[in-house]
């Protein structure tokens, strides 16, 4: 029975780390698209088609990430705390 219980233990380690993962990654890609906006604001010529895709396929990706959070049950408060504990981190390091 003890075996079980590591086994378990194991499994929910790996899923806590995936949705940490997850939320690195709905992060990541919002400050994309904040960048691709503000990049956007000043393009000109070919560069305004280029970051109208860019906006197009980070939206995409960031719908897709935050239906992937709501299956597994994420809340904003969880993302708001890794964000908090990744911009502590930049600030240290």
């Amino acid at each position: 029975m003890d075996g079980y219980l590591q086994e378990t233990e194991i499994e929910n380690m790996e899923e806590k780390e995936r949705e940490v993962e997850l939320i690195k990654n709905i992060i990541k890609t919002r400050r994309e698209l904040k960048n691709v906006d503000r990049n956007f604001e000043y393009a000109q010529d070919d560069l305004v088609d280029y970051y109208i895709y860019e906006m197009k396929a980070n939206q995409a990706k960031l719908n897709y990430l935050i239906k992937m959070a709501k299956m597994k049950g994420i809340t904003v408060d969880m993302i708001n705390d890794i964000k908090y504990r990744l911009s502590s981190e930049e600030e240290v390091g």
